[in-house]
Parts: C-alpha cells; sequence; structure tokens
C-alpha cells in the first residue's frame, strides 16, 4: 500500500491508485507555509476580545472608557457601535428569535461569549486593555441539563419562550411486543473540540470600498457571502483568500462571528487588522461537536436476527442554533448501519444550553449514529447470549440488495459488508483473541483483555457542486483551478494525480490554484467528505474538455478531421489514428494556439454515496485501576475507488486517533454554574500519539455508480469506525464482572467506578 510506483512523476504510466507522496508538504516541513498567521500587512492592528465570564444573564452595563483610554489602543467596541445587525440562525426554519448578536446585547449565554472588542497597535497593547474593559452582568440560571433544558422552566430567548431548536418527530411508535428479546439502554455520546492545531486566525484590509479577508477557513466562498451579507456588501466588494489551513475538522467550515468582526473593523477604522484567538478562546468560545443523549432500543429473536429498533436523540446545541440542531437528521438516515432492520422509529429534539455552539465535527451526525446502533448491538448480542460478530453477519445488507432503502428512507448506493468484516477478523486473527481473552478470565488476571468490533456505513457526497478547470498555458504545462479548499487532505496531489492522468502529461507539469475568491468563480465548503466525489470528478471531467478542444486544435495543425485524432497517453502526443509518426505535444499545441484553451467543469453528482468497513479494537484493561491500553487498531475500510490509497490512509490515521481520543479521554465539560472546565490542553485531554498503537491498515474497494470516478469518502470514516470500536472493547474486557455498559470517554475513574458498582 505504501509502495511509491516508480513511474510515479512520469507520462507513460496510469498513475491512478498507486501511492503518490504528498507534493505539498515540502513547503509545510520547511516552514514556508502561507498561513493567515504569516500574512505581512504594513500598519496593521490587533484585536483582542472581551469574553463573558457569565453562563447567563442580563447585561446591564458595559464600561470601556479605562481601556479606550490605555496606550495604543485604536477603538473599543460594543454591540451598540460596532454597527452589525443580529446575525440570522444558520438556517432558515430555525426560530428567528434565535438571532445572535456580533457582540452580545442585553444578555450573555455563555461562557466565551464575545461582549466587547479592542483595536490597538500591539497584541499586548489590545489584552491590557481587554482587562479593563467591565461588564456588570446580572446573573440568570445556567441550562446545562438536556432534559432540563426541555422542560423550558429557564429559557435563553425569552421571546421564543423555550428552548426547542428543531424537532424531528416520530413517524410512529415501534412494537417490541413480538420480540423474544429486547434492551433499552441511555447513552451519552460526549461534547468534544476539534483541537485544530491553527486556532482561529482572520486579517482584513479596506480599501476602494473593498474589504479583503485572509482566512483559515474550510471554504472561502461561502465565507465572503457570510462577510458580504453581515456587511451590507455586494459578493464582488469581498475578496477572501485562504492559503494553508491547519486542520478543520468541521469546526472552520462556517464563518464565525469575531472573524466577521474582524472584517468589519477594518472597515470601520481603515487600517488593516488581524486577530490571532489563544486555545483557551478557541476550546471555550468556539464551536463544539457530538454532544447527544440517546435512548436506544433494540429488539429481535433469540437467533440473533433484529427486527426492531428505536433511537430517540436529545441534541445539544448550545447558546445559538448553528448546524449543531440540524446533526440529528445526519443520524436518523445512518440510524440503521449496516443492518437490515425492517422496523424504526427516529425521533429527535434539539435544544439550546448556555453553553458554546455545536457544530459540525468530523463525521457530523454519522458517527454518533454508529455508535448508537453498536452499542445496541453488543448489549442485544449480551442479552441473548451470541457472539457479537455472529450477530451483526446475520443483521448485514446482503450485496445483491443494493441499491438498498433502508427503514428511515435512506438509499444507499452499494456495499460488501461482510468482505470488509471477514478482512478485518482475519487480520486481527478473531478466534486467537477470543481463546486469549477466556485465558485471562480464567486466570483472573488483574489486566484483563477487550475486544471491540464495528460494523459501519456513512453518508458522503452529499449536495452542493464543485468547480473545475483545466486550462493550458503557453509553455504548455496546465493550471487546474478547483473550487474546493485543501485543508490538509492532498487535494494539490489528488488533483494534479487527476489531471496529469487524463492528458497524458507529468504531475510535475500540473500547477494547482485554489483560494482565491477573484480567480476561482465558485466553490463549496470542504467537508462531508466530498472532496474526490465532487470537486475530483469536476477536474477529471475538466481535463477530457480539455482534450475534446485540444482534439480539435490538433485537426487544424495536421489537417485532419477531428474524428480521426486520438490522444496518446502514454507519451502525451496527439496524432492521427494509425499514424504516430507525425505527432504534436502539448506544448506544440500551446505554440500554435491562438487563444487560451481550458475545459470547465462545474460537476454535480446524481445522489451521496455511502463508504463503509470493520474496525476492531484490543485493549488492556487494569481492573484495579480503570487504566485503558490500546493494544491492536485494525481497521477495513472501502471507499470505492481509491486514486491514491497512500492518502486514504493518512486519512484513515487522523482518523482513528480522534476516534480513540473521544472514546477513552477527550471530553468538555462544563460544571453546574456553566463554567467550562476544561479550557487548555492540559485540562482537555485531546489525544497524542503516547496513547496509540500503530495502525493494521488495510481496503478493500467496492466502486459506486454516483459518479465516474466510482469515488467514495474518505475522510471521517477512520472517527466513525474507531470511536465504537474502542468503547466496545474496553466494556468487552470488564463485561464479565457485571458491567453493562459506560458512556465516553472511558476514562480510568469511569471504569474503575463501573466496575466498583458491579
Amino acid at each position: 500500500m505504501n509502495q511509491i510506483p516508480a513511474a510515479a512523476g512520469q507520462a507513460g504510466t496510469s498513475i491512478l491508485g498507486n501511492a503518490v507522496l504528498r507534493r505539498e508538504d515540502d513547503t509545510l516541513l520547511r516552514g514556508l507555509g502561507e498561513y493567515v498567521g504569516n500574512v505581512v500587512l504594513d500598519g496593521a492592528l490587533h484585536v483582542q476580545f472581551v469574553r463573558s465570564t457569565a453562563a447567563h444573564g442580563e447585561i446591564l452595563s458595559i464600561d470601556v472608557d479605562d481601556a479606550r483610554s490605555m496606550p495604543g489602543v485604536v477603538a473599543v467596541y460594543t454591540a451598540a457601535d460596532l454597527g452589525l445587525d443580529d446575525r440570522p440562525p444558520a438556517m432558515g426554519f430555525y426560530a428567528s428569535e434565535m438571532a445572535r448578536p456580533y457582540l452580545a446585547r442585553d444578555r450573555v449565554r455563555f461562557v466565551g461569549e464575545p461582549i466587547a472588542v479592542v483595536v490597538a497597535e500591539t497584541p499586548y497593547q489590545a489584552a491590557d486593555a481587554a482587562e479593563a474593559v467591565w461588564a456588570d452582568i446580572e446573573p440568570l440560571p445556567p441550562v446545562i441539563d438536556l432534559d432540563e433544558a426541555v422542560a423550558g422552566e429557564t429559557v435563553l430567548f425569552p421571546d421564543l419562550g423555550h428552548n426547542l431548536c428543531w424537532e424531528l418527530p416520530s413517524p410512529g411508535p415501534v412494537d417490541f411486543s413480538g420480540c423474544e428479546a429486547v434492551i433499552e439502554v441511555e447513552l451519552v455520546n460526549s461534547r468534544v473540540a476539534a483541537v485544530s492545531i491553527e486556532p482561529r486566525v482572520a486579517a482584513a484590509a479596506y480599501e476602494d470600498g473593498r474589504v479583503t479577508c485572509w482566512a483559515s477557513s474550510q471554504g472561502g466562498h461561502n465565507y465572503r457571502k457570510d462577510v458580504a451579507t453581515a456587511l451590507g456588501l455586494e459578493e464582488s466588494e469581498v475578496r477572501v483568500i485562504v492559503n494553508d489551513v491547519g486542520g478543520g475538522f468541521g469546526a472552520k467550515g462556517m464563518v464565525s462571528e469575531e472573524e466577521i468582526i474582524v472584517a468589519q473593523l477594518a472597515r470601520l477604522v481603515g487600517r488593516p487588522v488581524r486577530w490571532t484567538e489563544s486555545r483557551t478562546e478557541n476550546l471555550a468560545g468556539y464551536v463544539h461537536g457530538r454532544a447527544q443523549n440517546q435512548r436506544v432500543t433494540m429488539g429481535g429473536s433469540r437467533d440473533g436476527r433484529i427486527t426492531s429498533y428505536r433511537l430517540e436523540v436529545i441534541q445539544d446545541c448550545g447558546a445559538f442554533p448553528k448546524w449543531g440542531p440540524f446533526l440529528p437528521e445526519f443520524t436518523r438516515q445512518m440510524a440503521t448501519g449496516v443492518y437490515d432492520i425492517a422496523d424504526v422509529e427516529f425521533s429527535a429534539r434539539s435544544v439550546a444550553t448556555t453553553t458554546a455552539p455545536v457544530c459540525a465535527y468530523r463525521g457530523a451526525g454519522r458517527p454518533e449514529a454508529t455508535a448508537a446502533i453498536e452499542r445496541a448491538v453488543d448489549l442485544f448480542a449480551a442479552e441473548i447470549g451470541m457472539d457479537p460478530v455472529e450477530v451483526r453477519r446475520i443483521n448485514l445488507v446482503p450485496p445483491e440488495a443494493f441499491p438498498y432503502t433502508t427503514a428511515t428512507g435512506t438509499s444507499y448506493d452499494c456495499g460488501e459488508y461482510e468482505a470488509a468484516l471477514d478482512a478485518a477478523l482475519e487480520l486481527a486473527d478473531y478466534e486467537s483473541l477470543r481463546a486469549e481473552q477466556q485465558r485471562c478470565r480464567d486466570a483472573g488476571d488483574r489486566v484483563q483483555m477487550g475486544i471491540g468490533v464495528c460494523t459501519y456505513v456513512e453518508i458522503t457526497g452529499f449536495g452542493g457542486s464543485e468547480y473545475g478547470e483545466v486550462r493550458l498555458q503557453p509553455d504548455g504545462t496546465v493550471l487546474a483551478i478547483t473550487g474546493s479548499t485543501p485543508i490538509g487532505t492532498g487535494h494539490i496531489t489528488t488533483w494534479a494525480m487527476l489531471v496529469a492522468d487524463r492528458l497524458g502529461m507529468p504531475m510535475d507539469q500540473v500547477v494547482v490554484f485554489h483560494g482565491d475568491t477573484d480567480k476561482v468563480p465558485s466553490g463549496e465548503t470542504t467537508g462531508g467528505s466530498r472532496s474526490v466525489q465532487l470537486a475530483g470528478s469536476a477536474m477529471a471531467d475538466a481535463s477530457e474538455k480539455l482534450v475534446d478542444l485540444a482534439l480539435r486544435a490538433v485537426a487544424d495543425l495536421l489537417e485532419a478531421a477531428p474524428g480521426d485524432i486520438v490522444l496518446d497517453r502514454e507519451n502525451g502526443r496527439f496524432h492521427v489514428a494509425g499514424t504516430p509518426a507525425v505527432s504534436r505535444s502539448w506544448a506544440d499545441l500551446a505554440a500554435a494556439a491562438s487563444e487560451p484553451m481550458a475545459g470547465v467543469s462545474d460537476h454535480t453528482q446524481v445522489a451521496p454515496t455511502f463508504p463503509f468497513g470493520t474496525h476492531i479494537a484490543v485493549v488492556d484493561v487494569d481492573v484495579e485501576t480503570g487504566h485503558v491500553v490500546v493494544r491492536r487498531l485494525i481497521a477495513v475500510d472501502d471507499a470505492g475507488t481509491l486514486v491514491n490509497p497512500l492518502l486514504a490512509a493518512g486519512q484513515i490515521h487522523g482518523g482513528i486517533a480522534q476516534g480513540v481520543g473521544q472514546a477513552l479521554l477527550e471530553e468538555f465539560r462544563y460544571d453546574e454554574d456553566g463554567n467550562p472546565q476544561t479550557t487548555n490542553l492540559a485540562d482537555y485531554t485531546a489525544v497524542s500519539a503516547m496513547e496509540l498503537p500503530s495502525f493494521e491498515r488495510s481496503f478493500t474497494q467496492t466502486p459506486t455508480p454516483r459518479n465516474p470516478l466510482g469515488a467514495k469518502g474518505i475522510g471521517e470514516s477512520g472517527s466513525i469506525g474507531s470511536t465504537p470500536a474502542v468503547q466496545s472493547a474496553v466494556i468487552d474486557a470488564v463485561s464479565h464482572l457485571g458491567v453493562r455498559n459506560i458512556d465516553m470517554p472511558l476514562t480510568p475513574e469511569k471504569v474503575w467506578r463501573a466496575i466498583r458498582d458491579a
């Protein structure tokens, strides 16, 4: 999988499907990345936000006089003089009463909400002045518990009168009376933070009626749209530049209020401004992910057949509705996972709480669905006394059933679920692991082994289109222009591979350009594992269109009919069919061209795709301390046709790490008064290499018919399969002691308490 083919950079051999090294890493490894923090803006001022230290309260007054008089301070703004109307909720069907002021007005709703902003000559002067701003806030009761949020005794938006952001009502009750075995459990899919290496960083300059924004964003065109809307400008009056991005994971998919304020400040003060948040601001004041409470009921027969399933969700949205309220819709779509279950009921309520807003985080609603059903399958297997692998095998959707429509109405494209399961079991040597586990139990060892299996499916590539343009340059090279935004996922390498393959030229003759809304006509937010199947297909299509133009142009040069001209992709030359001795190269064509030649595509996919796979975790648990060591992680994933297996493996690698982090370590916590308890990386235990073994990765490939590449998404799969596998493994290690369930994260204290209580 990791072998680099000898012809990787040369014309003459197709490079698709080979493990080609990333082109974009050279500058990053040498410290030459073009991050927003590296942008030089002469005379730039620095921004510091003043944030609420109260979770919920009425703003009586904000005193900024002392701050305005401090050295180096150019301006201090509150909601009253910022000049921005409240921001409407992220989706049109959310209640308009839940609009968000860019700086808190009248009321604060979470610790970390910005209430004022300071602009100063240096970051140190701005920080000092921010400390001098005094806000008098009359406390109101916090709303942290989701059941209390549903009850609505305290509401965040009095004009609305309740805390319900959005609801998916039950389509009708499932009848479990005919089931021979039924399990029920309440689960917590804990709130986590994205913890990208690069926090939010923004810069802006205003000149001649136009604002230019330098952004660390997953989508420059949507960033432009939101800035233009907020500032009352035409989109043509806003330019957004996105170069390198130090991680996003969904959190940077939507432009934040602070980033829009930075653009407004550049207009107000007439000088460039820049802002870099601290890690504490990032953890406490940005968006979080997951945060679902789930009630699961599953029933079936004692021979292992699952017939009935109910999933009830309460989604924490935080203080303002971003994408958080909508996440249960993705949970609903993927509720049944890889299983053929006839009778399914799903319902969800999304509620506001006095916490940081919840938004998309790697997988966005789909990992939550997998975690729920995989935990339920394990509990059902335990209830009927059957191996959890066999219960899975009995209920998998068979290959001949595709395209398959689930009981919740989701249309799966294709899948070989049992093949992925069998491959993972073989890699793990599952039977030997079970035998070793039994020996540990029989001996009463202090360290017990656990084995967790997760069979998953997810949805990727849903909605929108992607722009691609492949333009022949005067020197015979090509410029590949993409509307997608690379966020560390290997776009530059992948698009160059696709273009080079279609044109029959070396990869080093393909220059990929992205990230400037003045130069790229359109683009969508990079997320939902959509890039290869949409942007990649656009690149491939644009390349083929350039070839078609080239065939007609070469026909004129060779005085032949266009239908007689062929492109020999082995050497990148055009000739009349059957007479390769007289040919023209791309460079010849460029030299003879009287006008620019480009293929352009705006690719839309007919329907989403559904990657799948099996992850197996093997853990050791010290039953006296609750300490968990992950011994092995086996991942067999299927993302359809792989353009570059090396990049796919890298995506799985990172996803597994984040999945293990959520399972064992990561949780953003608040106390009962709404004060965040995990506001730095000493308290918020993000996963590191110390907690992880070397991963054992493999792929199966089941091409999808829903795009010309046959590709499915891969960016989120690792974080979807690994989390339930690790959770199941830990519980499996102590299940013989009477432990039935432990909610994530499975910290040593939680595991120890579960053993003690059992």
